[in-house]
């Protein structure tokens, strides 16, 4: 992991689930007998249950595969760049927009994203949760001073535990986002 992300509130997203099937984001809460309960990321706040065999990607561990000397680029790192290039929000709308706008998007922002592997719909994906990441949880784009980071530490060592009943392997899943 680079030094930059290190130093930002990505690792926030040790704690942020995309759940298979449902829209929008979670934050991981807590594991329970019966799989991981989570709390959706947007106004309301719904709590629900996740079951074991959902399929649920945490945000740490999605990457976007590059033709570049790296096989992919880690999702943090990609936020990163959203976040110097177009600030707080994307405005392209991933409802209207083109196919063509939507790739030359990513090409702004991952110019050597591997353009067979990644799909139209896994940029409107990575468009979609940073607009929710930046708009609900704009502590993760902060810059933070070494004693927050060592403080978060034992949130993001709970939130790998809770993640353990959701999946069967902690596999670095490589995404097409």
């Amino acid at each position: 992991m680079s030094e930059k992300v290190e130093s930002t509130g990505m690792d926030l997203l040790k704690e942020v689930a995309n759940v298979s099937g449902k829209p929008g984001l979670f934050r991981i809460l807590k594991p329970s007998r019966a799989g991981v309960i989570v709390e959706s990321l947007d106004e309301k706040r719904e709590k629900t249950l996740i079951g074991p065999t959902a399929r649920v990607s945490v945000l740490k561990d999605v990457s976007i595969f590059t033709d570049g000397a790296e096989e992919s680029v880690a999702l943090s790192d990609v936020f990163l760049k959203i976040r110097e290039i177009h600030g707080e929000e994307v405005t392209l709308s991933v409802k209207t927009s083109s196919d063509k706008e939507l790739i030359e998007f990513l090409a702004e922002v991952l110019p050597e994203f591997d353009r067979s592997k990644v799909y139209v719909s896994d940029i409107k994906k990575v468009i979609t949760w940073y607009n929710l990441l930046s708009k609900y949880t704009p502590e993760a784009f902060e810059v933070t001073e070494g004693e927050a980071e060592t403080a978060a530490e034992p949130l993001a060592d709970a939130a790998a535990e809770e993640e353990a009943p959701a999946k069967k392997a902690s596999k670095k899943e490589k995404s097409k986002a």
